[in-house]
């Protein structure tokens, strides 16, 4: 997995590509990210997963930590550009109804208002 960060105002963006199977460097990359991210002030998280083609329930564990920890900031993380399968692997673990998700990054970025 890859991870490119852009910040949007007071929102940082994560583009992730590639695989979510967690493992190294996976499992490290993704919380030492969301890590330097509130240490930089910032709370508001969107992870776009419009590049990432497949995740297991490892992947989904780093993305709950990664939730947990904004959450323990007083921020939030949202989803965007979830394809057929990521909207699928949410539905089916229930965790549509834990995490926000947008068809797009601007509308994600805009829930924050």
């Amino acid at each position: 997995m890859k991870i490119k960060k852009e910040i949007l105002g007071d929102v940082a963006v994560l583009h992730l590509s590639g695989a979510m199977l967690g493992g190294p460097p996976t499992s490290e990359i993704f919380p030492a990210e969301i890590k330097s991210i509130i240490d930089e002030g910032i709370n508001k998280v969107v992870v776009d997963l419009g590049k990432v083609k497949r995740m297991n329930s490892t992947g989904l564990g780093i993305l709950i930590r990664g939730y947990t920890s904004l959450r323990n900031n007083n921020g939030d993380l949202k989803l965007a550009n979830l394809n057929p399968l990521m909207k699928g692997v949410l539905v089916t673990t229930k965790l549509d109804t834990i995490f926000e998700s947008y068809p797009s990054i601007d509308e994600a970025v805009d829930s924050f208002g």
